[in-house]
């Protein structure tokens, strides 16, 4: 299987994502307060698209063996059963009659340590990094609502500069989408699926897997 052409796209949107918040950083520098030993992104919850989790699992598979990789595997399995029993929380809530709104905003507010953050509060792949974290200390807004982060400088009611992740994940997904007919995967559908990281972690993205007809 030959993610290549793939990977290289991916990259390219994250040059260009990284430009976009070096941009803004050097015009808004007290504003953007992203500094080493600031993990508040290490902590919020977000999913990976498939060229992401593709992309971030065979960098993961690359630098990490034996004890280190064993240790990084125990914090995703922890850190993907309590994201299973928040989900399970949230559908309860949903059948309960409450709005999806109300939902969505109180999961927003859950923490939980990435496990790819390392004793030291650094990250432990900081090179490959998810697109989400590589945006965090910068406004951005996602299907009509702005986000900033909370320890940033930047006031409510002032207009910014404001990366729009809608844009940027469509193109994620279109070359999701674009890899799956590659592959020809039977799972046509598999470049809408979103994963969280400590799900990536932990999945062997194999032919099986993939859907892919194995040729012998």
């Amino acid at each position: 299987m030959d993610f290549s052409e793939a990977f290289t796209r991916y990259e390219t949107l994250v040059d260009q994502v990284g430009q976009v918040f070096t941009k803004v950083n050097s015009e808004f520098p007290t504003e953007v307060t992203c500094k080493a030993g600031c993990d508040d992104c290490c902590h919020a919850l977000f999913d990976l698209t498939f060229v992401e989790a593709l992309y971030i699992k065979s960098k993961f598979d690359e630098h990490f063996t034996g004890k280190a990789r064993y240790e990084i595997t125990e914090r995703a399995n922890t850190v993907d059963r309590a994201l299973a029993k928040l989900k399970k929380e949230a559908y309860k809530r949903h059948e309960a009659g409450e709005t999806d709104a109300a939902i969505i905003e109180e999961v927003s507010k859950a923490r939980m340590r990435c496990p790819l953050l390392g004793e030291e509060g650094t990250c432990l792949m900081y090179d490959y990094r998810p697109i989400a974290c590589r945006v965090y200390g910068i406004p951005t807004s996602a299907g009509g609502q702005g986000h900033t982060c909370g320890l940033s400088g930047f006031d409510q009611g002032k207009a910014y500069p404001t990366l729009n992740m809608d844009l940027v994940y469509n193109r994620l997904y279109k070359v999701s989408g674009e890899l799956v007919r590659k592959l020809d995967s039977r799972f046509t559908k598999m470049g809408s699926v979103l994963m969280p990281l400590s799900m990536v972690l932990l999945t062997d993205f194999n032919e099986e897997y993939l859907g892919v007809e194995v040729k012998v």
